[in-house]
């Protein structure tokens, strides 16, 4: 929903769809709730299922920043639960995320999700 210039969106509004993150496993979705860069970072909700994983991994060209929202999120194997803030610099090896009963994160990005700028550092 937008008002003026403002986009507000509510849970019910967010398009969950497929999020193809490369060499990951599991059911991972997304639902992309911002990705006009003059309204701010890219901002996503992403769902992790249960066993689901994403390899370490590294951005050499974007900040990325994300928030626990609910359930196990385990980071380079330490488990972090809602609340839990991440910020990662450009070059910065992050990872493996993995959760044994689910998560969801929110995550900001600098510029757009661009699978040209992930690479794989396992």
């Amino acid at each position: 929903m937008t008002k003026g210039a403002t986009e507000i969106l509510t849970p019910a509004d967010y398009a969950w769809g497929p999020f193809p993150i490369p060499g990951h496993t599991g059911t991972i979705s997304a639902a992309f709730l911002n990705r006009d860069l003059t309204a701010g970072p890219v901002t996503a909700a992403m769902r992790m299922e249960p066993g689901a994983r994403i390899p370490a991994h590294v951005h050499d060209r974007s900040t990325e920043a994300f928030l626990v929202l609910d359930g196990d999120f385990i980071n380079a194997g330490i488990t972090y639960g809602p609340g839990t803030f991440f910020s990662v610099r450009p070059g910065e090896v992050h990872g493996p995320h993995e959760t044994k009963g689910g998560a969801t994160i929110a995550f900001f990005q600098s510029s757009e999700v661009d699978p040209t700028d992930f690479r794989i550092a396992e």
